[in-house]
């Protein structure tokens, strides 16, 4: 991270240089030992990132959350990883850890001890992440500092992120995609706009203007919301450019935002990652945003891709569909299921199974199909869940599709159901009956905007 008097921190009442937010950093976690390990309960703000900064800086591990965590998850982490501390604000630490004792504390947050030690942390083991779209479960993904060195560095080269650049926050900083967004600003040197305000409100606008921001980042339910705004009616001199992650955007609002990102200057950049990877694994040059349209790109620097078939035979024939593969620096240590998981090592060794199917075009960029998992048998037919999913959504339907086999269900926010089967029969060829619709007042989804389709079953 830079040293420099250049900014670091922007926020409606605060400005912190680079120089300033390493010394808040290290002054933050001065209560702690090296290699301690802490629960942290984040927010879009100042003392959540110099905390952050502070525990990667200093070899103190944080497991990081977002503070609006369901309690009971809460708990459930606390009881299986035993952290030795805990930090986060004083009133919400105080009263989930509330016989705990209070090491330190600055401004509205506070450092609480839990126990007397920590459980053995491996020397690489750098940030736990709870896995992404999770929201009930400990599972945790177990990233090493050569995994964000690695990621960051590739993110700021094909991005060209330089000092200049102001990146607004428009996602949960708990959240993968999130922390890599201030991971490679900072360490560019740039500086980012801090705020917990939604794209709905007319400040974050007007924040985004004062303060010129260059770039942000969103997750297709982000861009669902920009689509409502009238994004291309807006007036936004300073974006240089935006960025997209967190699950495919479908071809139609793709298509929409390159023209629009086109007519206004700006650079749209479609991206894939996984928390398994660090972050980011791909990434689609805004050049070719257009004439690849749905495509996730090609992998990023220091990074690439492979396909297998299911008896895993890598697959060399363009547009045929496997398991998409990636490798890199940026591939995470494994999962932590339990304390003493935190000890091992690498796991992985730079290869991931991704869990998607992909193909690749004539040109090598590639394509998402659906998961492996997202797929079910219907009346022996092979139906993906995803492509249902965004046929529904080209046809204008706000849905999500779940169900089991020889039985599919589509949830619906917007559209009538009678016309979502119709739909998906045609799309399919498979008989109405094996097809359910319904409209729900809210389709669950995480913080950082993905359809929880474990939760889909509750609707049912």
């Amino acid at each position: 991270m830079s040293n420099s008097n250049s900014l670091a921190l922007i926020t409606s009442e605060r400005r912190l240089t680079h120089a300033q937010l390493t010394e808040m950093s290290n002054r933050l976690v001065c209560s702690m030992h090296e290699r301690a390990l802490v629960i942290m309960l984040v927010k879009n703000d100042v003392s959540s990132i110099a905390f952050y900064v502070g525990c990667l800086s200093n070899g103190i591990v944080p497991l990081m959350v977002n503070a609006d965590i369901s309690r009971e998850l809460l708990d459930e982490l606390t009881l299986i990883y035993k952290p030795e501390f805990a930090w986060g604000e004083q009133s919400l630490v105080d009263e989930v850890f509330s016989s705990s004792e209070v090491v330190s504390a600055e401004g509205s947050y506070a450092l609480v001890q839990l126990h007397d030690d920590s459980p053995a942390l491996h020397s690489d083991l750098a940030l736990l992440l709870s896995t992404s779209g999770s929201t009930g479960s400990p599972k945790l993904v177990r990233q090493s500092y050569q995994n964000i060195k690695a990621n960051t560095a590739s993110i700021i080269e094909y991005l060209g992120i330089v000092e200049t650049d102001r990146a607004i926050t428009t996602l949960p900083f708990g959240y993968t995609y999130g922390i890599s967004i201030v991971n490679s600003h900072l360490a560019a040197g740039a500086a980012i706009i801090l705020n917990d305000l939604s794209l709905m409100d007319r400040a974050f606008w007007n924040l985004l203007k004062d303060e010129k921001a260059t770039t942000f980042g969103g997750v297709p339910y982000t861009y669902q919301m920009l689509d409502r705004l009238r994004f291309e009616r807006m007036d936004l001199p300073s974006l240089r450019y935006i960025t997209q992650a967190g699950g495919r955007l479908g071809e139609e609002l793709h298509r929409k935002f390159a023209e629009t990102c086109i007519d206004k200057g700006i650079d749209f950049i479609v991206m894939y990652g996984q928390t398994e990877a660090t972050a980011r694994m791909s990434y689609l040059p805004a050049s070719l945003a257009l004439e690849k349209v749905g495509s996730i790109g090609i992998a990023i620097p220091g990074g690439s891709f492979s396909l297998i078939d299911l008896n895993g035979k890598t697959i060399t024939e363009r547009e045929v569909s496997g398991e998409l593969i990636y490798t890199g620096k940026n591939v995470t240590m494994g999962y932590a299921l339990a304390a003493s998981d935190l000890a091992k090592g690498d796991e992985r060794e730079g290869v991931l199974k991704t869990g998607d199917v992909a193909y690749f075009d004539a040109d090598g960029y590639f394509y998402i199909t659906g998961r492996l998992k997202r797929f079910l048998k219907v009346y022996g037919n092979r139906v993906g869940l995803d492509e249902l999913e965004s046929l529904l959504q080209k046809a204008g339907f706000s849905a999500a599709v779940g169900g089991e086999d020889d039985h599919v269900r589509i949830f619906l926010e917007t559209g009538d159901p009678t016309e979502a089967i119709r739909v998906a029969t045609e799309a399919t060829g498979i008989n109405r009956v094996a097809f359910e619709a319904k409209v729900v007042e809210v389709i669950p989804r995480s913080t950082s905007g993905k359809v929880l389709y474990s939760e889909l079953g509750k609707l049912a």
